[in-house]
Parts: C-alpha cells; structure tokens; sequence
C-alpha cells in the first residue's frame, strides 16, 4: 500500500473539528424519532385531525429525503461549510417554532423546515468530514464514527424524548436543538475549514423539482405500501417517481451543468457502493419495523421501556465502524464488505429462532444485524467518498444518503407486505371460533389485518376469548417476522456475494495531500506548503476557493485501499 505523507494526516484540530460535526447529525438523525412520545400530549394540546397528525410525523423525513440531491449540489458551490451554517441556523429556528406551535398547521410547517435544515446537514457533515481527513485510514475510521452516531442518532431520539417529557413539556423535546446549533455556529468557523468546488457551473434550477418528483412519490408510495398494504393508486405513486427519475437522470447526462456529474458514476465502485448502501439500508430499516413493534406489542413493552431496551444493541453498533474500518486497512474491503453483510444475514438468522418471549435473542439478533449492517454502510460510504473528486463530494455524499432513505423505505414496504402476509394467512386459521356474535365484522377485519387491530379486539373481550385472540395474534406476528427474516437474509447473502464480485478490484483514490485549491483555514492564516504529486488523468481533485483565501494545489496520489 502507498502511503501517505504525514503532513496529510489529520491532528487534533482536525479531530476537534469533526467533534462539533457529529453534533447537528446526531440531532439531525434523532429528530427521525423524538415524537415517538410527545404525540399523545401534541395530540392532546393541538387536538390535529388524523391527517395532520400523520404529516406532523412524516413531512420532516419527506423533506430531508426530497432535498438531500438539492443541497448536496448547493454545498459544492457555495461551500460545505456556508451550508453547513445556514441549515443550522434554519434547524434552530425552526426548533423554536416547533417548540411553541399553537396549531397543528404552525407544527406541521415547523417540522417541514426542520427537514430542509437536516437535508442541508447531513450532506455537509459527510462531505466536510471527507476533506478534513486525507488520509485513508483516518478518512475510514472518521467515515465509521460518522456511520454509528448516524445509526445511534435514531435510537437515542426516542429515549431522550421520554426523560424530556416526564419532566418538561413536550416542547423540550424541540427546544433542546437550539443551544446545540448555536455552540455550531460559534466553533464551525473556529475549526472547520471552508470547501467547495472551484468551477461548479451554473446551478440546475430545473433540476430541483425533478429531484424532488423523482424522490418523493416513490418514498411516498412505498411507506404507504408498507404501512397500509401495496395497491393500485399506490403502485401509480411509484410509477410517477420512476419515470420522473427517468427524466431527472436523462437531464443530468445532458445538461452542460448537471446537478449531479455523470462523471461521479464512472469512477470505479461509487455505483456499486451506492447500490450496496441502499440494500443495507433496506435490512436495518425492515428488521426495525418487526423489532420495535415485537418489544411493545408481542413483549407488552410501554414505549418508554422499549425503548431502554432498544438502546443495547445499540453498544454493539458503537464499536463495528471503527473496527471494520481497521480490518480493512489489513483485508481486501470488499471481503469485509461481505463479511458484514453475511453477520447481519445472521442476525436475521437469529431471528428465526424468535418465539413470543425471545427478549434477549431478539435483542442480540438486533445487535448483531445493525453490527453488519453498520459495517457494510461505513465501508461503503468510504469507498464512495475516497472514489469521488474532492469537489463532488457533497453531491456524492447526497446521493448515498438519498439511496439510504429509498432503502429505508423499501424494506419496511417489503418485508412488510411479507410480514403482513404471514400474518393475515395465520390470523384466518387462529381466530377463535367462540367470539361473541355482538362483535362487529370491522372489528375482526382488523384482528386480521394487524397485532394493534388484534390487541384492541381482544380488549373488547372478557376471559379465555381475549386472552385467545391476544395470544393468535401474537404467534402470527412473530411467525411473519420470522419469514421475512429468512426473505432478509436471503437479500443480505445475495448483498454479499455482490459485494465480493464487484468491489474486489476497487482502489479507493486518495490524495496525498488534499489541503487543495481554495481551502480556507477556519480561525488562523495557517499556510501549507505542500508539494504536487502525481495523478491519475482525470486531473485534480481541486477544492475551490473564496476570494483572498489562502491556497495550494495538489493532485491525488492513486492510494491502494483495500
């Protein structure tokens, strides 16, 4: 392996700086889940219909997903750092709007910017986090930490919501971002350095829509399926976003200034990587819609103490970035790639194994599974990140993250509809034949269709009839989530046979040294001097500079990274 020279690697101010960076993702990412509990004291001050309720839950991720190509482009060319700034002086504002909404409307709008603030976020997070480390193994090792408090983020959202809410009011559980995005503002740029791309073209004004329609009605149509069950306007949802997406694409490999560069998917793996990430995506988010319902509906876990328990696997997921990011200093990456697809096809494995009062196993399959998984994304992440021009790296960091939500939303709608499936055939064999006769039809209709339908029936009942139908209910859930285990691993074992052909030969192209065009020391008029290497013909990974910035050039250095 070449190495890379020391004036490269990254010291403690660096390190410093990407401290400060994990703040707005962890919030970011515990904004998915931090109304898990304060919905019934929102619902109950706001009194929202039950449309407005749904959108008070769903419109933060529709943003985030819808305008992660937009703002990833955004970043390049007006600088990551810039970016990262006004997204979290939105994400703050926003905050406090949410934290003090007198409507649902006021709510609902609120939680919409706290989406465009995090579609700005988590972009520049990643792409900053690429330029402030040049070297590989500290790049991989950076990537891993960033993958983890990604994952963790989710998990702690929803615990953090349950302790602010047992002593505040259900406004805390927004205003707790605001301090945090204001300490952002004020070390950002003490320590964080500004990049961007130094020939960035004109912004593509019509390719924003087109991202959005692309993104949105297949997200739409595939959480609706998931929850609901596939059907004919649904499929339509999904249709309408391919073939946007279609025209989106065509769009980029004609435009003379495309949103995302055509070029970003002629380097060797980046394509692959963003397919793997998605099916990773697709694992971790299908194997969390059966756990998190088994801990509170099979278990009889309140939210607040399914959650505590949701948080051990979480120690597992802690460690596997970092660690998988060693390995592959040392073992071809596309093996461990496939290693950590097969570990979390093992926790699917485990799952299988699952009864009605599996509390440990199913902790420890969701350990081991998100272990995996958590390996595959900071794996993949890297690769796409060291493979894609300095410059591009806000594009290329929105297209893995966009490629996640889509996987997010594909798992939960497939394993789903499996899952579901089980759970109907199962349910029209175990329904108890000694129901009242007063009992609505709808009333078991809905026993049929889900374990809430069920659980709420069998509260309508008295004695062996409802413990019955509790207990069918139960049993069908858990075999269904046992099925689409197998259907998940199956998917997870095909990953890693993928991962192993198609990224064996991959070299991760890394800067020797990539302090490059137009990077604008945060704080103090440090001067580097460093020496142009070498590099491949496509030429500089230029990074772009504000005007009267200090700058140096270098060329990437092609780094054999396994």
């Amino acid at each position: 392996m070449t190495s890379t020279p020391a004036n490269s690697r990254a010291g403690r101010k660096e390190w410093t700086a990407f401290a400060v960076l994990m703040l707005p993702l962890l919030l970011v990412s515990m904004d998915v889940s931090v109304l898990y509990f304060a919905l019934p004291e929102i619902s109950a001050e706001l009194r929202p219909s039950s449309t407005q309720q749904l959108w008070i839950f769903d419109i933060y991720g529709f943003a985030l997903a819808g305008l992660l190509i937009t703002m990833g482009s955004l970043g390049d060319r007006i600088g990551r750092r810039k970016l990262l700034m006004l997204g979290a002086t939105a994400f703050g504002v926003a905050s406090v709007a949410a934290a003090y909404a007198d409507s649902a409307e006021m709510l609902i709008a609120a939680r919409a910017l706290l989406g465009i603030g995090g579609a700005t976020l988590m972009p520049s997070t990643m792409a900053l986090s690429r330029n402030l480390f040049q070297d590989p193994k500290q790049r991989a090792t950076a990537i891993g930490i960033w993958s983890g408090a990604m994952a963790g983020g989710v998990a702690l959202g929803s615990v953090l919501s349950g302790v602010m809410l047992s002593h505040f009011w259900w406004g805390s559980v927004f205003l707790i971002n605001t301090p945090v995005m204001a300490l952002l503002l004020i070390l950002v740029p003490i320590l964080v350095p500004e990049f961007k791309d130094p020939a960035p073209g004109k912004f593509d004004l019509l390719g924003v829509p087109l991202s959005m329609g692309a993104v949105l009605p297949v997200i739409y149509g595939l959480k609706e399926s998931a929850a609901h069950g596939f059907s004919g306007p649904r499929a339509l949802w999904i249709a309408a976003g391919l073939l946007i997406g279609l025209v989106f694409v065509h769009r980029q490999r004609t435009h003379a200034h495309p949103m995302i560069s055509p070029e970003l998917f002629r380097r060797r793996g980046f394509g692959s990587s963003i397919g793997l990430n998605l099916m990773a995506s697709f694992a971790m988010m299908g194997s969390a819609l059966f756990t998190t319902q088994y801990l509170q509906s099979v278990l009889g876990k309140g939210p607040l103490e399914a959650a505590l328990w949701s948080l051990l696997p979480s120690v597992m997921v802690g460690a596997a970035g970092p660690a998988s990011a060693a390995i592959a200093q040392k073992v071809n990456r596309a093996y461990v790639i496939g290693g950590g697809f097969l570990v979390a096809a093992a926790g699917f494995g485990l799952l299988t194994l699952a009864g009605t009062d599996s509390l440990w196993l199913v902790l420890i399959a969701a350990g081991v599974l998100a272990s995996g998984i958590v390996t595959v994304m900071s794996l993949v992440t890297d690769m796409a990140m060291g493979t894609a021009p300095a410059e591009k790296a806000g594009s290329a960091s929105s297209l893995l993250e966009t490629g996640q939500e889509f996987g997010g939303a594909l798992g939960m709608a497939l394993l789903g509809v499996v899952g579901n499936a089980v759970y109907r055939h199962d349910m029209s064999d175990k329904l108890p034949a000694d129901l009242p006769s007063g009992l609505p039809a709808e009333a078991l209709d809905a026993a049929r269709e889900t374990l809430g339908g069920a659980a709420a029936v069998a509260d309508r009942l008295s004695g062996r009839a409802g413990d019955e139908m509790l207990g069918a209910a139960r049993e069908a859930f858990t075999h269904g989530m046992q099925v689409a285990a197998v259907a998940g691993a199956l998917v997870l074992v095909t990953a890693a046979a993928l991962a192993a052909v198609a990224l064996r030969h991959v070299r991760v192209e890394a800067p020797a040294a990539e302090e490059a065009d137009g990077v604008e020391e945060a704080g103090a008029d440090a001067e580097a001097d460093v020496e142009p290497t070498a590099g491949p013909t496509d030429g500089p990974y230029g990074i772009g500079a504000e005007p009267g910035t200090a700058s140096v050039e270098a060329q990437p250095e092609p780094v054999a990274s396994r």
